[in-house]
């Protein structure tokens, strides 16, 4: 199925999002991606699995990511990445109907993004899918890195350098990886935006996970070495029986592109069905 493209301004920036409407939908799944992607690599695997199960999907490009426009790796402040949270729901009303209910899947930074949403504002959200989120780090940044960032967050906010992430990290499956390493709408960059804020985001939602008001699901691979799944636990334990989470042994960091995403997909579908 193709998407249908939207752009909306915010901030001073064109922001992209787009839409796959499944006209017999019973709900719709927004989807937030993670730091240094783009929402079209849901476009092969995870949409369809979506659609194919009675879904509409809406998704966009973050501040800084994908076709949206701007610097790489930077957002104006975090509130601004929650505002646009709220503008994509928007946007799923306007395209997609609002009778139907609505699920937030957010994955890695986008999981941080999501959670933060569902504890911090007010929405008619029905649930939210919280995919290898970025509570913690599974690797302790190098010292000088949040130094410097510490220093340029007052002076230069827009300071950008490389996340040095290894994609070799995404997943087991080396046909994933190298599609990742080839796409020219991935990128490294980061800013101290997309850094330092996102970390103090990641240790709040963790403190206030007993405030959570909708169920959630998350999912991790306790082989990550890229967000530590023990802050996903963190979370759950906090939050109690309104949140569930499942740990797939030996999992990397895109649950989505692993192996075993069939299974995981299904898992994801199936808690969709039951809190729909």
């Amino acid at each position: 199925m193709k998407a249908q493209t939207f752009t909306w301004q915010q901030d001073g920036t064109e922001l992209f999002g787009q839409y796959w409407k499944n006209n017999a939908a019973k709900a719709i799944v927004a989807i937030v991606h993670g730091m240094g992607e783009h929402s079209s690599r849901y476009a092969d695997f995870v949409v369809p699995q979506l659609i194919n199960a009675g879904f509409s999907v809406i998704a966009f490009d973050q501040f800084g990511h994908g076709q949206t426009k701007g610097k790489r790796g930077h957002c104006p402040n975090y509130d601004a990445v929650l505002n646009s949270v709220e503008n994509l729901l928007k946007k799923s009303e306007e395209f997609l109907g609002a009778d139907l209910p609505v699920f937030l899947y957010g994955h890695s930074m986008g999981g941080n993004v999501v959670s933060n949403f569902i504890l911090r504002r007010k929405s008619k959200v029905k649930g939210a899918i919280i995919s290898s989120p970025m509570l913690k780090l599974a690797f302790d940044p190098p010292a000088w890195k949040l130094i410097a960032g510490k220093f340029m967050r007052n002076i230069y906010p827009a300071f950008q350098e490389s996340t040095g992430l290894d994609p070799q990290a995404i997943s087991r499956d080396k046909k994933a990886v190298e599609k990742y390493i080839n796409d020219p709408l991935v990128h490294d960059k980061i800013t101290v935006n997309f850094s330092l804020p996102f970390f103090e985001a990641g240790d709040y939602a963790i403190d206030h996970a007993s405030e959570l008001k909708i169920p959630a699901l998350l999912i991790h691979g306790t082989a990550d070495a890229l967000t530590d799944y023990k802050g996903s636990q963190a979370f759950a334990n906090n939050a109690g029986d309104i949140a569930q989470i499942n740990l797939y042994e030996g999992g990397y960091h895109e649950l989505h592109n692993e192996p075993n995403k069939d299974e995981v997909l299904q898992d994801v579908i199936n808690w969709l069905n039951k809190h729909i």
